[in-house]
Order: C-alpha cells, then sequence, then structure tokens
C-alpha cells in the first residue's frame, strides 16, 4: 500500500492561514461543552448520539464570518475539531457512567463524584486520541482513495462550500430555535404530551406511539431510512409480535423477572408492562449478541489494520512539511505510560494495575478498529456500544475469576468499560477531523492539541451535566431512561450475580444471529428490540422524510442541497431540543415551596387554563398534528433556496 501522493489538498502545505487561534480555541470549547450537553440528553433519552463535526463547523462558519468579521477556514475547522469531542466524551460518559448513579441509589452509597467523572472522561479521552495518532498516516494518508470517512468528508465539504458564502448558519439556528420553542411548550409548558401511546385491545399485548419530539425526528433523517427502518424493523418484532405472543400464551404463568402473572401484568400496567419485564432483557441480549457479532466480523479488519499501523508507526512526523506534522512519538508513549499508572494509581479511580492493563490492551485494539470503521460507515454508525458490551462482558468475566467481586468488582467493570467507550468514541472522532484537516489541508499536529483541549474542557462539564439531569429526573425514569448505560448495568450484575433472566437473554441472542444470516445490520435492529418503539416510530418519520428527499425527481446537486440543509436543520433541532432539556432540568431542580418547583408550577399553569387538554385524547391529537408541522417544516427546509452572503 503506496502512499497517496497525488492528493492535493484545499490549502497547499507551503500556504499558513491563522488556524489555532485564541478564537479557535475559545469558540471550540464552547462548543464543545454546548454539543456535549446536549448529546448527553439526547443519548440518556434514546440511546444514540449523533455526530457534531458539521454542526460546529456551520456555527463556527457564522460566527467568526458574519459576527468577528474574519475568514480563515483553518480556523473554521479548528474550532469544529474542538467542538466535535464534546459529543464523543458525551457519548462515551452517558453510555456508561449512569450506571454508577444507579447503583449508588440501590445500595444507599455515593454517587461519583465529579472529579471521578472528569478524570474518568479525560483519560478516556486522552487515550483516544493517543492512541489514532500513529494510525494516521496509514488510515488516512496511504487509505485516502479507499477509507471515504463520510462525515469528515462531508464537515470539509461543508468549510468549502462556506468560502463561497452561503446561509448555512441560519439553517442550523432556525432549526435550533424551533426545537426550543417546541420542546419548552411540550416538556415545559405541557401544552400537550410529549408521547403519543394508544392501546390496540383488539390485538392483546400490542401497543403502538411516538414520543412527538423534534430530536428524534433529526436523528431519523440524518440516520437516513435505512438505519431507521432497522431501528423500527425491531420495535416492531418486539411490539407487535412477541409481546402478543407473551400475553396469548402467558396467561396465569408467573415468569420471571415478574413477580405476578401475565395475564394481571397486562392487565394492571398495559403493553408497557410486558415490554419492562420481557422485552427488555430480549432486546438486551440481542444487543449484547450484535456487539459480539460485530466484533469477530471486525477481527480480520483488526489484524490488518494493526499490520499496516506497526509498519507506518512513527513515520513521516520528523518532515518540515506542515501537512504530514503529527505529536511525537515520544510523547505519545509517554503520555500512554502516565496515563495507563493514573488509572492505577489515582484513588478516584476505582480500578487495579490489572484493570489499568487491560483499558490499555482493549482500548489500543478498540480505538484501532473504532478509526477504521468510521471511515466506511461513518461516526453515527460505528458501533461504540457492541465494543463496549464485549468489554464489559470479558473485563467482569476476568474481574471475578481474579476475586475482584461484589460491588467493588461492578463499579471497576463499569469504569473499565466507561474509559474503554470514551476511548473508542474519541477515536473516531478524530479519524473523522483529521480526514477533514487533510482534505482543507490543517496541520494534524495543531489538530490533535486541539483534540486534547476539546476533550478536557468536556471531561470537566460532562460531571455536572450528569449531576444536573440525575437530580431533576433520574436515570430509568421516563424521562432519561438511559437505556445504554442500563443494559450495561445488567450485563454486570448478571455476569457477577447471575441474576439475568437468561432465557430471555438468550432468545434475544438467538434472534440477533437469525437477522445476522438474513444479511441485516444488528446492531441498529436490536437496539430498535431494545428501546420503546415509542422512539424508533418518530426516527423513521424522519428517515422516511429523507427517503422522499432521495427519490425526488431533481438533479444530482439539487438532491445534494436538500440533502445538506435537511442535516443542517435537523442538527440544529437536536441541539435544540437537548438545550432546553438541560433548561429545563435547570427548572426541575429550583425549589419553591414545601413539594414544588419551577418546573412543575410552568408545566401546571398553561393546561389548568384551558381544560381540554387535560383529556388524553385531545392532547394526543395535538401531539400528533403538532409533530406533523415539524415534520412539513423539514421537509420545507430541505429546499430552502441558499442565499449569498
Amino acid at each position: 500500500m503506496s502512499e497517496n501522493k497525488e492528493f492535493k489538498p484545499f490549502i497547499p502545505a507551503n500556504k499558513t492561514l491563522p488556524e489555532f487561534t485564541s478564537t479557535s480555541i475559545i469558540l471550540g470549547v464552547i462548543l464543545a461543552i454546548v454539543f456535549g450537553g446536549a448529546n448527553a440528553y439526547l443519548g440518556l433519552r434514546v440511546g444514540m448520539t449523533v455526530s457534531a463535526s458539521i454542526p460546529a463547523a456551520v456555527l463556527s462558519m457564522g460566527i467568526i464570518r458574519k459576527i468577528l468579521k474574519k475568514d480563515s477556514i483553518l480556523e473554521n475547522n479548528m474550532v469544529q475539531t474542538i467542538g466535535s469531542a464534546g459529543e464523543s466524551v458525551a457519548a462515551g460518559t452517558i453510555f456508561t457512567l449512569p450506571a454508577l448513579f444507579l447503583w449508588a441509589s440501590e445500595w444507599g452509597t455515593s454517587a461519583p463524584s465529579l472529579i471521578e467523572i472528569a478524570v474518568i472522561a479525560f483519560i478516556g479521552g486522552a487515550l483516544g486520541i493517543l492512541f489514532m495518532v500513529p494510525l494516521r498516516k496509514a488510515l488516512i494518508v496511504q487509505e485516502h482513495g479507499t477509507l471515504p470517512y463520510p462525515e469528515g468528508k462531508a464537515c470539509a465539504e461543508v468549510l468549502m462550500a462556506g468560502e463561497e458564502g452561503g446561509d448555512k448558519a441560519s439553517t442550523v439556528f432556525a432549526g435550533l430555535g424551533i426545537a426550543a420553542a417546541y420542546k419548552f411548550i411540550t416538556d415545559g409548558l405541557k401544552v400537550f404530551p410529549s408521547e403519543v401511546h394508544y392501546e390496540i385491545p383488539v390485538y392483546k399485548g400490542s401497543g403502538i406511539g411516538m414520543d412527538v419530539l423534534p430530536a428524534l425526528l433529526g436523528v431519523g433523517y440524518i440516520c437516513g431510512p435505512k438505519i431507521s427502518s432497522y431501528l423500527f424493523c425491531g420495535g416492531t418484532l418486539g411490539w407487535f409480535v412477541l409481546m402478543p405472543l407473551i400475553v396469548l400464551f402467558g396467561g396465569d404463568i408467573v415468569l420471571f423477572p415478574a413477580d405476578v402473572s401475565i395475564a394481571e401484568l397486562y392487565a394492571t400496567k398495559g403493553s408497557f408492562g410486558i415490554w419492562t419485564n420481557y422485552i427488555k432483557y430480549i432486546g438486551a441480549g440481542a444487543v449484547a449478541c450484535g456487539g459480539v457479532l460485530s466484533l469477530i466480523k471486525s477481527l480480520p479488519l483488526i489484524i490488518s489494520t494493526f499490520r499496516e499501523a506497526l509498519k507506518g508507526f512513527g513515520k513521516g512526523e520528523t518532515t518540515d512539511e506542515r501537512t504530514n506534522q503529527d505529536l511525537n512519538i515520544k510523547v505519545i508513549l509517554t503520555g500512554v505510560v502516565v496515563l495507563a499508572l493514573a488509572i492505577w494509581i489515582v484513588p478516584v479511580i476505582p480500578i487495579n494495575l490489572f484493570g489499568a492493563f487491560l483499558i490499555v490492551i482493549f482500548g489500543f485494539f478498540f480505538a484501532t478498529v473504532s478509526s477504521r470503521m468510521v471511515g466506511l460507515v461513518g461516526s453515527s454508525n460505528n458501533p461504540v456500544s457492541g465494543m463496549t458490551i464485549a468489554t464489559l462482558l470479558v473485563a467482569t468475566i476476568a474481574l471475578k475469576a481474579t476475586g475482584t467481586t461484589g460491588h467493588e468488582g461492578m463499579i471497576a467493570a463499569i469504569a473499565i468499560g466507561g474509559v474503554i467507550c470514551i476511548v473508542a468514541a474519541i477515536a473516531g472522532d478524530t479519524s473523522q477531523d483529521l480526514k477533514t484537516g487533510y482534505i482543507l489541508g490543517a496541520t494534524p499536529k495543531k489538530q490533535q492539541i486541539g483534540e486534547i483541549i476539546g476533550v478536557f474542557a468536556s471531561a470537566l462539564a460532562i460531571g455536572g451535566v450528569l449531576y444536573l439531569l440525575h437530580i431533576a429526573w433520574g436515570y430509568e425514569s421516563t424521562q432519561l431512561p438511559a437505556p445504554q448505560a442500563t443494559l450495561m448495568k445488567m450485563i454486570v450484575e448478571g455476569v457477577m450475580d447471575g441474576n439475568l433472566p437468561w432465557t430471555l437473554v438468550g432468545i434475544g441472542a438467538f434472534i440477533a444471529i437469525v437477522v445476522e444470516i438474513l444479511g441485516i445490520p444488528v446492531l441498529p435492529f436490536a437496539i430498535g428490540l431494545y428501546l420503546p418503539i415509542h422512539l424508533s416510530t418518530p426516527m423513521m418519520v424522519g428517515g422516511i422524510v429523507k427517503w422522499f428527499v432521495e427519490k425526488k425527481k431533481d438533479s444530482e446537486n439539487e438532491k445534494k442541497d436538500a440533502d445538506a440543509n435537511g442535516v443542517l436543520y435537523s442538527s440544529g433541532l437536536i441541539a435544540g431540543e437537548g438545550l432546553v432539556g438541560i433548561f429545563l432540568a435547570i427548572l426541575a431542580i429550583i425549589p419553591v415551596g414545601k413539594d414544588n418547583n419551577v418546573g412543575n408550577i410552568l408545566g401546571e399553569f398553561l393546561p389548568g387554563m384551558i381544560p381540554a387538554l387535560s383529556d388524553a385524547n385531545v392532547g394526543n391529537i395535538i401531539g400528533l398534528v403538532a409533530f406533523a408541522l415539524l415534520t412539513f417544516s423539514l421537509w420545507k427546509f430541505c429546499y430552502r433556496k441558499s442565499k449569498k452572503i
């Protein structure tokens, strides 16, 4: 495999532009914290996060060009490099560490401190960056024509288009404002319910509904019709096949983990009761099996990538050419050793030397596979949760075998999984950012330093976000089901205590195997089975909108422009709902009187003035109409005519 010598970046190597400036650092840090908080809320609600690179780049262009009256494409690239780190830190953190809060409530112990969360987040993020740097030459440079890195390439195109002018930033801001107002009306003022649900009495055990929220519509559009349909198919199997079968044949049987008969459970709690006690475990088995299958399928990829990485390890870093300068290999190795020792020595991380060793080994493996997989399928489809599940299974078994059991062993396993999850997420994000920089002609070394700054800022902020959301609503609540973290908690408990309903988990695992044999991507299908159908339904609507955009009889350029507008508007929808979700969490913990708070007072005021809204059917109809209007706005913004700036 020879190096790609014909490629010429947008900014030549012999030309120097403002790049690593105080403006780019400050703006990047702000966006890292903002998108980190927004994605933390989104991930805890639906179990997924989305890439922040493109919206961060667009917002940077809008602020630097229109407000600060400056213009440097490399400066904008640095902003998105720093800003996108927040999303990856949030993903790795919220997929695992909320389990520690849940255990603290169950055991009557203290929740993890802000320092503990920050240290785990920073070490995981820094390791992910350091592990990825030696892979840059092999994956980004030598395989430029082989690995597309879709989000990295798209981000570069957005930044290059910004050089010609346009109102892309206003599209993001429009989505952000509309979503913010919508979210505040539904979940703040509670004018209509954010979740619409209908039981189907003639088809016992089933139910249908959707969370009529902007972020889910945006996620569905960004994921596209295929991924959205896989999620929806998983939900359909659970809610329209498995649940009716359980009710039909269950009758008076008391089936673990429920402590009442299936008939009584359905009579008292409806379809949600069946889902909570049975489908959730079947879905967990499917997700776990999907993660293991993804790992097995990736083994040839891991081995070949290691081989190529070792061949090119450290090459090219002594060059004087600006566009081929990486962090010095001595700095990287020293950093890895120091961070590994910190994992073992720092008292706030409950991991022994053996656990630190596992983190380094698993971290390098999964940083490698994550960096390559995002090059093929993109960051949004990177199976970080699958890698984390595989890590948790091996780590928990190893800890138990070495005598680290009980509460101590569980906490150590989640801490190991948390670091690895962040490593994999950040490695993928760094790869996309370095691909963007390679196309634009950025300085890799400066980008790598920028990534570390973004990780540091995000790590300091993410603990506060986790505590804020925990105090406001609590994890495993309706508002914050924390599906991924709950799954990780169940896996660790199941291995340590043997208290999982293994038959249900096994059913899910074999469903995943059948799905894999049929050639359907396992993880999105399994996640759809694991989550309530109310989350995959609105995502399916977003995917359908994108399908219509792709099928519309337009020229390729018109389709490309429409899809770009849709992605930007959807990014705004996600960011707007996430930010208002954080704001509502703040209101929910501000005390007013003995048994009330600002959030409750706001929520009770307007519906109390309009008695009709207290009727569930009326509220559901209003919610569906509002969501239909929101969907229409997405369609209209796809075909919004761009204006030159």
